[in-house]
């Protein structure tokens, strides 16, 4: 990882936001490939592309109540319709009812929130005439699919594609963070009666190590993932939850953030209701803190520009339960110390957290602790939890808790759980109290 990074591991808890123009026809971001919408006809969604309602501000000021710090946006996806008014391409937003650059205002809305800016880049691009059809085309299945490739020129598609990152890196100041997506270098078979095999594209494709190079000249202290097929900063697992802390091929931990959405699709979706619970996510957000990383939780606009209502009330309850228990997050990491069962350490300083999944009866039993806590609360209300050390020895009675290891330390534990949607207890450690 770059040496200025720090911000990053700080965050924790970013805001990624897909929008463009599959926000019209509201199925899911790959829709032009899932529905082989060929360009001519998904160009009626570029005619009627018309975001009357967008208000970055609105964005910035949603992600910092819910104690997000820092916001990714989609430049450009798969579909290769570009948000700002790019001097490579007819087919921006500008052309469309919109207007205008809408990365401009993206951005200013964001520094002036105090957030980091993010920009995502589609590394595949869908409408570019040298962009060859491959398995996951919207014209993978057409007839004429292979004459069509014979005309198409990969080389001229990446100096297309190195040419709007340097737009994108050169226009708009500092920009913090550079999310690339996506190498398939394993290829893929089409999914028609013919079955077709096709070859994927990968670090070669997309011309990386030259990319990566003219990104760090251009914006030195950058971040940026690792999808373009060579080593990045970042680590960015999509959809699910790492087991544990990421390492490198040297065994060191590496910064890493999952990418979640909230029910499953990345652009807006009308009709998808599977939407994961603000207590599930943040489930997710504190297991990957106590794992050393970042939750970039997804945000899909509609085509008018607007958060839906369903993302709105989950972002104002992760903000309910973050305006208590940020300091749990922000700045945290992992430690090396093996939490009672339903529950993850965090630690910031020499302030221990111990976030409960299940709320337990009576006594919390914490091994190797006895002795290296000063005091305990709930983070919540900091009211004062009672801690006691028992004698591993004592003899088991009916009602008293006994044959702890030796270093156990108790926490005595009201019978009524709190109610946070994750309640936290706040360990105050004794002066240089090493727990790795």
């Amino acid at each position: 990882m770059i040496d200025d990074a720090h911000w990053f591991s700080q965050a924790r808890l970013g805001m990624f936001v897909h929008w463009g123009l599959y926000a019209l026809p509201a199925r899911h971001e790959w829709v032009m490939s899932r529905e082989k919408i060929p360009a001519g006809t998904y160009r009626t969604y570029f005619e009627h592309f018309d975001p009357d309602l967008y208000d970055p501000r609105a964005w910035a000021a949603a992600a910092t109540g819910a104690g997000m710090k820092y916001v990714v946006l989609t430049t450009k996806h798969h579909d290769g319709f570009c948000l700002w008014d790019s001097a490579l391409t007819d087919y921006k937003a500008t052309n469309t009812p919109a207007g205008r650059d809408l990365v401009a205002e993206y951005v200013a809305a964001l520094r002036e929130a105090g957030l980091k800016v993010g920009f995502y880049h589609s590394l595949v691009d869908w409408h570019h005439p040298d962009f060859t059809i491959d398995g996951i085309h919207p014209d993978r299945d057409a007839p004429d699919a292979a004459a069509r490739n014979a005309g198409r020129d990969m080389a001229r598609y990446r100096d297309y594609l190195h040419g709007q990152v340097r737009e994108l890196l050169t226009g708009y100041g500092q920009i913090d963070y550079l999310f690339f997506d996506f190498s398939y270098p394993e290829g893929a078979a089409s999914d028609g009666a013919a079955g077709r095999p096709w070859p994927g594209k990968g670090a070669p494709e997309w011309g990386s190590a030259e990319l990566l190079a003219m990104v760090r000249e251009l914006q030195p202290g950058i971040i940026v993932n690792d999808r373009l097929g060579i080593p990045g900063d970042v680590a960015t697992p999509e959809q699910y939850q790492p087991a544990g802390t990421l390492k490198n091929d040297d065994g060191a931990p590496v910064a890493w953030e999952a990418c979640q959405t909230l029910n499953g699709s990345w652009g807006y979706d009308r009709d998808n209701d599977d939407y994961k619970s603000p207590e599930l996510l943040l489930r997710m957000l504190i297991d990957g803190v106590a794992k050393g990383g970042n939750l970039l939780l997804n945000v899909g606009p509609t085509g008018r520009g607007e958060l839906d209502p369903h993302a709105v009330a989950t972002l104002a309850a992760l903000g309910d339960w973050m305006r208590a228990h940020a300091r749990s997050i922000h700045g945290a990491g992992p430690v090396n110390l093996v939490p009672p069962s339903d529950a993850r350490y965090t630690r910031r300083g020499d302030r221990l957290y111990l976030h409960l999944f299940a709320w337990p009866f009576g006594q919390l039993h914490l091994p190797r602790l006895a002795g290296k806590v000063r005091y305990a609360q709930l983070l919540g209300d900091a009211s004062e939890i009672r801690m006691s050390v028992s004698d591993p020895h004592q003899a088991a009675q009916n009602m008293t808790a006994a044959g702890q290891p030796e270093g156990t330390l108790t926490l005595n534990l009201p019978v009524r759980r709190p109610e946070a949607a994750v309640p936290v207890i706040e360990l105050f450690l004794e002066e240089g109290v090493e727990l790795a």
